[in-house]
């Protein structure tokens, strides 16, 4: 290379955070942190010395790692050096310029040279104009395979450092999920973000109530809610994402359902769902789900994990709405034929200004050899209204319920105590009708008056009622007891109030029931949803009627 009389220099500045030391400090956001400024002030020293040059522009990638060349200034000063603005590179060694040593010797040996551009390392003391040929072949292609092995050793501590604290249930990602915040007092900890969270619950809501993804979306842009990206950059957070394509992002199917599929929102912290191919290459990869980093109960849950596992059953299957509506027929999702599988379809019969409403298997107009299995509305409404009730008071039964409490995996000491006291008065009650009735016959053998017949039998009547009085009052705390903690445990908020359905609903299905499969021969059968909740055997139970 010739020497000229005078350069334009780019100092190019650089610092990974990988590569942060306890003595340069932290890099705060929008500060400069102190090795760039040490690294400014090494390279402004040494032009001072030199009059042939003067400093074009500093090109500073503050935060970028060295493993590859894709950094926003990096660019811009090489768009430079190919306009001719620019023919000296400076950099403080050869490690701030880059870690990837087949790259950047690709660039010092051959990119550099091809433009006249003068490079210089000043701790490495390389300098391309004076280089000789064992500096320039052996010496720099020695020290950037050191650099790149550097790169590569870090690369693997911080991946391991990561794994380390997703095991922990740390959350390490660089923006908090929508419905959440970052706890101040620890990045690592995720706080409920009130107003987002009360977004994520309607959303949760309008899935279960038959509403289809794009429903939810326009439902939201009308409301003029902000979308994800949008409000976070109304919180002042520098947030971007690949999936906006308007000046302003707004709500759309995807992001309806990126909420509905997220587990995060039940508590679960659910991380290294994706790596990196390696140190090199920014692409990444999707990880099977079994390899996924799961940890209960590091958050606050926004939504029940019964909801969360309705609204996945809904995602399977199709709930799109009938036409000219916004929400989903009651039984969409729900309602099969038992013989083929196939979801049963919504027909609606027209004769002499009469409507009926059937559903029927789709198999047999597609010529796929299935039959109609053909129920009116109405009916399987009824059916279905009717199961539910049956297994409700099967459900609510004493016995039934002692039994189930004992099953539990929760703690419900003080039912089985009140229980108990129950088992005590029944037999005290028990006691005190056997006593009234011995009366007669002691009466009879004149063992007894009859005005002492009369005050026994008072005293022992007294005792039978306050005993009955109170096994009522035990039952009624059971029953208060069992609404507020078996039905709060099974998430089913919707009916905690009152156990008894008068009415069917969309939501009612949802809530309780599984599968609904109708068979030629009539017969309806049920599949509830939680099986040892509302079933009394282990397994499914079937109504059937005939039409």
């Amino acid at each position: 290379m010739k020497e000229k009389n005078f350069y334009n220099v780019a100092v190019y500045l650089r610092l990974s955070r990988d590569d942060v030391s306890e003595e340069e400090g932290d890099m705060d956001s929008g500060m400069e942190s102190n090795s760039i400024r040490s690294q400014r002030d090494m390279i402004r020293s040494y032009i001072r010395k030199h009059d042939d040059m003067e400093i074009y522009d500093f090109y500073v990638d503050d935060g970028c790692s060295g493993a590859n060349f894709d950094r926003p200034s990096f660019q811009r000063m090489m768009e430079d050096i190919k306009a001719g603005h620019v023919d000296c590179v400076i950099v403080k060694d050869l490690s701030r310029f880059g870690r990837d040593y087949i790259e950047a010797g690709r660039l010092i040996q051959k990119t550099f040279p091809a433009f006249s551009v003068r490079f210089i390392a000043l701790n490495d003391n390389f300098d391309s104009l004076t280089a000789d040929f064992n500096e320039t072949s052996l010496v720099l292609p020695v020290k950037n395979f050191v650099n790149d092995s550097y790169c590569s050793d870090i690369s693997k501590k911080v991946r391991s450092h990561q794994q380390v604290k997703r095991e922990k249930g740390d959350f390490i990602g660089a923006f908090a999920v929508y419905g959440y915040r970052k706890d101040p007092k620890n990045m690592n900890h995720l706080l409920v973000d009130d107003y987002a969270a009360g977004i994520v619950k309607k959303i949760f809501a309008w899935k279960m109530a038959g509403l289809s993804n794009l429903a939810i979306a326009d439902k939201l842009n009308g409301m003029g809610v902000l979308s994800p990206m949008e409000y976070k950059k109304s919180k002042g957070e520098k947030f971007s994402t690949t999936f906006s394509t308007n000046l302003k992002a707004k709500w759309s199917a995807v992001a309806v359902k990126r909420i509905l599929i997220n587990e995060l929102y039940t508590g679960m912290m659910v991380q290294g769902k994706s790596e990196k191919v390696n140190h090199k290459v920014k692409r990444s990869v999707k990880k099977p789900k079994e390899e996924w980093v799961r940890v209960a109960d590091t958050h606050e849950a926004i939504v029940g994990t019964e909801d969360f596992a309705i609204v996945q059953k809904l995602l399977e299957v199709d709930s799109r709405a009938t036409a000219g509506k916004r929400s989903s027929h009651m039984f969409t999702g729900y309602l099969f034929c038992g013989d083929c599988g196939e979801p049963m379809i919504r027909r609606l019969n027209r004769y002499k200004g009469r409507s009926k409403v059937y559903f029927i298997c789709p198999t047999r107009n597609k010529g796929m050899g299935c039959t109609r299995h053909s129920i009116p509305e109405e009916e399987l409404k009824y059916l279905v209204l009717r199961a539910l009730q049956q297994q409700l008071a099967l459900f609510l039964d004493k016995s039934y319920v002692l039994a189930y409490i004992e099953d539990m995996e929760v703690h419900f000491d003080e039912v089985v105590a009140f229980y108990k006291e129950i088992k005590k008065l029944r037999r005290e009650q028990e006691k005190y009708m056997s006593l009234r009735t011995g009366l007669y016959e002691d009466l009879k053998q004149g063992i007894i008056t009859e005005e002492d017949f009369k005050d026994f039998w008072q005293i022992y009547e007294r005792q039978y009622q306050e005993k009955s009085d109170a096994i009522r009052q035990q039952e009624n705390t059971i029953k208060e007891l069992f609404r507020a903690g078996v039905l709060a445990g099974a998430s089913l908020e919707k009916i905690k109030s009152s156990l008894e359905i008068t009415e069917l609903t969309r939501d009612i299905v949802v809530v309780f029931v599984n599968r609904i499969l109708v068979y030629e021969d009539k017969r309806v059968f049920l599949e509830f949803r939680t099986k040892d909740m509302f079933s009394v055997e282990r397994g499914c139970r079937d109504y059937g009627t005939d039409f």
